[in-house]
């Protein structure tokens, strides 16, 4: 029965309207960074060569950058229990803007160590920023519309990434480094900005959520249900001891899936040269936008499904194998409509397995999401780094279909094997769950079935004529009528 306590959440929309307004001026203002980001990825590397003088020292910078967003993976869990999360958004968002501030001012005549400095705050500030807004999700919109929003930001997100790689160059060429660095301070500010006066909810309340997450975990919601038959109890401690499992695996898979990809972000200009070797801009240019294109489909489809809820290993190793078999199928060579329709299909899996991903992490009581998240970050890094740095020893002896063939194998061998346990393990829950269904429940029919015969071997004896009327009376209302 109701009980007057309305468990809504301020600026939460139910899920039959969707993610709230609020929510998605976020999404658009975090989109803007991501778009400062991604711009920068360029700048900077073409900033780094000037600065050092070497691909050597190229490589040196983004080594520090992404070991500094390894090391903050490693803490975020730690940070973000501290703080709070918007606090630790802002702050990251700002420190970012000076950064960038600093290089932008000293474009012209950067030392090594100021560049060497901004790299690890943009590092680490992406990996707490992103920690921080993926664990807060589902306090923001609640766990129901988790998916929802978790499309509507791989969404934004694959449109900044498009915008970023293809305006670098103008912005670069017009208007040298200064501006570029401005450009992504500006973007940082805007994001600090709209979390500033936005104030959204990213915490949960320390009497509820933070002692197990009663609210928004739907696992603690079944878990009170099945803990209040003393039954089951010792089956639910088992599968809570367990849970650890199957997120281990999937994000092990994750920092898979980060080293096969960056085989491919690191043979498609090889691929772009010797396709088009006039216009090589072009052809990357064409390859992303398809690949945009997949991501908003992937969230049009997940957005008209459950709430997510049923989402986990299953999805995310489909989705993984399906992502791996586009990209190589891109370095086969294709005519281009056959490339435009592979890089939509490999954006499709890719933003497919974001979204599941993502929404299952966030299903985990919220104490949890912060050093999932962090984790998870660290994988995926630290997967990225790895894979960037072999891939491109590989490609000095390998052709790119062979490069990018194998890392993406890998992933999809691991993405098999992670099925298979799964599936497994499903099939060994439910042997469980029909012998704990078999053992209750013959106990309790067989009781049920001796006191009905006895109700109706005296009912036979009591009434001698009328049995059929008797007996029907007995086996449907002993149970429930007082004894003689």
């Amino acid at each position: 029965m109701p009980n007057g306590r309305s468990l809504a959440r301020p600026g939460v929309r139910s899920s039959v309207t969707g993610v709230d307004r609020r929510f998605r001026t976020l999404v658009v203002a975090h989109a803007v960074s991501a778009y400062g980001t991604y711009l920068n990825l360029i700048a900077l590397s073409l900033f780094s060569y000037e600065v050092t003088g070497s691909a050597l020292g190229v490589g040196a910078v983004m080594a520090v950058r992404l070991l500094s967003g390894v090391t903050a993976g490693l803490t975020a869990g730690a940070v973000t229990a501290r703080l709070t999360r918007r606090t630790l958004m802002v702050a990251t968002d700002l420190a970012q803007t000076l950064a960038m501030v600093v290089l932008a001012l000293w474009a012209s005549r950067t030392p090594l160590w100021v560049l060497l400095g901004a790299v690890v705050v943009l590092g680490a500030g992406n990996t707490f920023f992103n920690v921080a807004l993926r664990s807060a999700v589902p306090v923001m919109v609640g766990q129901d519309d988790r998916a929802r929003a978790n499309g509507v930001l791989v969404t934004a997100r694959s449109v900044a990434t498009v915008l970023g790689f293809a305006s670098a160059a103008p912005v670069i060429s017009l208007g040298g480094f200064g501006v570029a660095f401005g450009v992504n301070a500006a973007s940082f500010a805007v994001s600090a900005a709209a979390v500033l006066m936005l104030r959204p909810r990213t915490d949960t309340d320390g009497d509820t959520d933070r002692d197990g997450d009663a609210v928004s975990d739907p696992g603690a919601a079944e878990g009170g249900g099945e803990g209040s038959s003393p039954g089951r109890g010792g089956r639910l401690r088992r599968r809570v001891a367990g849970l650890a499992g199957p997120l281990l695996g999937l994000i092990a898979l994750r920092g898979l899936d980060a080293l096969a990809s960056a085989s491919h972000n690191v043979a498609l200009p090889l691929a772009a040269h010797a396709a088009e070797p006039s216009d090589p801009a072009v052809f990357m240019a064409r390859f992303w936008a398809a690949w945009a294109v997949g991501t908003l489909l992937a969230h049009q489809v997940l957005k008209r499904r459950s709430h997510g809820t049923s989402w986990g290993e299953r999805a995310f190793a489909v989705g993984t194998c399906a992502m791996s078999l586009c990209f190589v199928a891109a370095f086969t060579g294709p005519p281009a409509p056959a490339l435009i329709a592979a890089a939509v299909a490999a954006g499709f899996a890719d933003g497919w397995t974001e979204i599941v991903y993502t929404s299952r992490l966030q299903a985990a009581p919220d104490r949890q999401r912060g050093r999932l998240f962090g984790l998870s970050a660290t994988a995926e890094q630290s997967g990225f780094a790895l894979g960037t740095i072999a891939a491109a020893a590989a490609l000095e002896a390998l052709p790119a279909l062979a490069v990018v063939g194998v890392f993406h194998g890998a992933a999809a061998c691991g993405a098999l094997v992670l099925l298979l346990l799964t599936v497994r393990r499903r099939d060994a829950r439910s042997a469980e769950d029909r012998s704990d269904r078999s053992s209750t429940g013959g106990e309790d029919h067989s009781s049920t079935r001796g006191e009905d015969r006895s109700s109706a071997g005296e009912d036979r004896s009591s009434t001698g004529g009328d049995k059929g009327e008797d007996t029907h009376g007995t086996s449907t209302g002993a149970s429930r009528l007082p004894g003689p």
